[in-house]
């Protein structure tokens, strides 16, 4: 099991375009047939009440057409609405920050570690990964809109591997995110982050587990992780892991790696916003 760190320098390649997901879900489907069914029953009224008196009722072929045109509205409007990933993505955007960890105090040398984190309350507070920020001198934050700030560490908590830091000055507008229950294995979930200093990156999945343990940095051990499996790499950890409405439900802590490479072979881990947020003195959920 790695911690998500700093890429060494390298060529990373574009990721491959995904699918638009031109397929309409199950929601999308029984919205789908229940406007087909109110459509059809309406015009069924409307037959049978002016069958014997006033205008010319509709023929059963007018009806057809009508309740075709209709449903062939309401496909095409279904189909134009963002994807869901879209809509999430959207969603927590402007509560993602990019965090800097430096060794040393100055502009230039030393290392620097680069994460993601979240804003979890109206003053600003940003939950991220202990392990970014760990031993660090100087930490920056960078958020959505583009404010830049230094950061102090508010409080931290080891055996969950989360920090809470807070920036000298914030965006002129703070939208914190909304916080959200973990669900349970087999719902969809998304990890966004900075991976390999991508920014802003969304990775897709499931949730592939609950309740596991691992051990992290300086043999510390890790209890009650979401297992999950959107592609996280260096960069990711400390960045918010989402459910299907877009509510942050763990903060990305790890990744597993028997090679012991770094990156991402298909499991990654969070920390559950329960005890990410109430351990270390941001709001639980």
């Amino acid at each position: 099991m790695n911690p998500l760190g700093t890429p060494s320098q390298e060529t990373v390649t574009a990721p491959p375009e995904q699918p638009s997901g031109g397929r309409l879900g199950p929601r999308r489907r029984i919205v789908l047939a229940v406007t087909l069914v109110l459509v059809v029953a309406l015009l069924g009224v409307a037959y049978l009440t002016t069958r014997d008196s006033g205008p010319a009722a509709p023929t059963r072929v007018e009806v057809a057409t009508i309740a075709g045109t209709v449903t062939k509205q309401a496909i095409d409007e279904l189909n134009s609405a963002p994807a869901r990933s879209a809509q999430v993505y959207r969603a927590i955007l402007p509560s993602l920050v990019e965090v800097q960890a430096s060794t040393t105090r100055a502009a230039k040398g030393g290392e620097t570690d680069l994460g993601a984190g979240v804003v979890v309350n109206a003053q600003g507070a940003i939950l991220t990964a202990l392990h970014v920020i760990e031993g660090a001198r100087r930490v920056q934050v960078t958020f959505a809109d583009g404010t830049r700030s230094f950061a102090s560490v508010a409080s931290t908590d080891p055996e969950h591997d989360i920090a809470v830091l807070l920036p000298e000055r914030g965006p002129e507008v703070i939208v914190p995110a909304t916080l959200g229950s973990p669900g349970q294995v087999g719902d969809d979930t998304y990890a966004v982050g900075h991976p390999l200093g991508l920014h802003g990156t969304l990775t897709a999945g499931v949730i592939s587990g609950l309740e596991r343990r691992l051990k992290g940095r300086n043999g510390r051990e890790l209890k009650g992780l979401i297992q999950f499996d959107a592609a996280v790499n260096p960069g990711s950890s400390g960045g918010p892991l989402l459910n299907r409405n877009g509510q942050v439900i763990g903060i990305v802590t790890a990744l597993a790696n028997p090679q012991r490479d770094g990156y991402f072979i298909g499991i990654g881990f969070a920390v559950p916003i329960g005890a990410a947020g109430g351990a270390a003195g941001a709001p639980p959920k």
